[in-house]
């Protein structure tokens, strides 16, 4: 009698003891390692993106998605990429798309932001360690300023998104969709276009908008916005466009993404001219519309106009040189990042000058921000390499594909020659690990060696190797 009272009791208590043992698990891992956080929480947030779309009701026919289509689709959703193995408009229902709709916003605010937020949800606090986690993602100036940032940065989503949306409402309502399906659309392209993402509701994507500049021109402000990142977002909510009282991280960024920008299309443009299977055979405005779409899309965003397959090698190689470097740290973007290069350059040219010091805008960055830049274009091109390599043995295909297929996972862009979905699973799985270290892995790295810093007793001598 007593056992079969006490059972109800003990049944009851089981959701109470799973909460408070995740939310010491949180805490455990959060003081032990932040990094380590982040990747826990992105890696289960594409679990559970990835088990839904296998249900029945994900797919337009009503069966269920094999598990690497599934895994791929979410894994390309939450890290914001756009690769597909199968089409999003033909293969997935409206509860798919909705699903991957919700994957693109949720990875679009970050790794380290979710990690944020999970230890503020499960703890029902966001202690020290939960902010330094947030303090990295976003580069806060003091703790007490993180819960704020976190609104804020969810906000600010938000209303670009319904900016962006209600821009795009009227010219699909124009093109003959209904009300419903306009809203549809132009919520979808706003979620995809400032996350970055690359994903389309449409089967043949924004092709046939290639010369609608009123869709056109929100898709490249929306993208380009988003690949600069939170933390320059909010220096320009703060301080608007008082160029003195922007920070360091934010003026690199805006000028090296706007140089980029400019050197992109001009560079794709002269390239891709006289390319009849490209933009060849069209008007003058034509062809600078396609080198601007071009260009911001090739920084992460991934929608394109023309055939990858199509253009000459030269601006394949183009291509993946402006993927590799991405857009802006703690952004929608993927890469190593606009700041990460444009630190290399400028200790080149300290190096070149003779400078002991590497200084800009009257500022001298710190030695071990050379350091993290070093190791995060390393580990970038180590990881290219190394998929490389397995996806040349996988599917034979030749090296330009493959590599540019490569560089598009590993800086999340989605720009695609059409190899994701002719991979055996195989391959797929390669091309999922690049996308997820693509968008955790230099992160996580910089935040790791930014926040282990051990203190020596001693040094040994120095010694100078022969560089060059």
């Amino acid at each position: 009698m007593t056992s079969q009272s006490t059972l109800p009791e003990k049944l009851s208590r089981w959701p109470l003891r799973f909460a408070v043992g995740a939310r010491d698990f949180v805490d455990r891992v959060a003081k032990s390692s932040p990094a380590r956080l982040a990747l826990i929480v992105f890696f289960l947030v594409i679990l559970a993106f990835t088990f839904t779309l296998s249900l029945p009701v994900a797919a337009r026919d009503g069966a269920p998605t094999t598990f690497h289509d599934a895994l791929f689709t979410a894994v390309s959703a939450v890290c914001v990429t756009g690769l597909t193995t199968v089409s999003t408009a033909l293969h997935w229902s409206f509860f798919g798309q909705l699903v991957i709709l919700i994957g693109i916003f949720v990875g679009g605010l970050g790794i380290l932001t979710l990690a944020s937020l999970m230890s503020l949800m499960v703890s029902k606090r966001l202690g020290v360690r939960g902010k330094l986690i947030a303090q990295e993602a976003m580069n806060a100036g003091r703790l007490g300023e993180v819960g704020t940032l976190l609104r804020i940065i969810i906000t600010t989503s938000v209303a670009i998104e319904l900016v962006l949306a209600l821009v795009l409402t009227p010219r699909f309502l124009i093109l003959g969709e209904s009300l419903p399906q306009a809203i549809w659309h132009a919520a979808f392209y706003s979620i995809s276009s400032f996350n970055n993402a690359g994903f389309t509701p449409h089967s043949d994507g924004v092709v046939p908008y290639e010369n609608d500049l009123w869709i056109l021109i929100p898709l490249m402000v929306g993208g380009f916005v988003g690949s600069l990142g939170f933390p320059v977002l909010m220096v320009l909510l703060a301080t608007g466009f008082h160029f003195k009282k922007w920070t360091l991280h934010a003026k690199l960024t805006i000028q090296v993404s706007l140089l980029l920008l400019a050197a992109g299309s001009v560079l794709w443009g002269a390239l891709e001219w006289n390319n009849t299977d490209t933009i060849g055979a069209m008007t003058v405005g034509d062809k600078i519309t396609h080198a601007i779409f071009a260009s911001v899309m090739t920084r992460s965003l991934g929608f394109n106009l023309v055939d990858m397959n199509a253009m000459n090698s030269s601006t394949m190689l183009l291509t993946d040189a402006l993927m590799f470097v991405g857009g802006g740290s703690a952004s929608t973007a993927g890469g190593i990042k606009v700041t990460t290069l444009a630190v290399m350059f400028l200790a080149i040219v300290a190096e070149a000058r003779g400078d002991s010091d590497v200084k800009v805008h009257g500022r001298t960055i710190p030695q071990d921000v050379l350091r993290v830049a070093i190791s995060v274009i390393m580990l970038g091109a180590t990881l290219v390499m190394l998929a490389c390599g397995l996806l040349l043995g996988i599917s034979g295909e030749s090296l330009d594909r493959v590599l540019f297929e490569t560089i598009s996972a590993f800086a999340t862009v989605g720009l695609s020659t059409g190899l994701s979905a002719e991979l055996p699973p195989s391959g797929v799985y390669v091309l999922c690990a690049m996308m997820f270290f693509g968008r955790v892995g230099t992160i996580t790295l910089a935040a790791a060696l930014a926040l282990r810093q051990r203190r020596q007793l001693y040094h040994y001598p120095e010694e100078r190797p022969i560089i060059g």
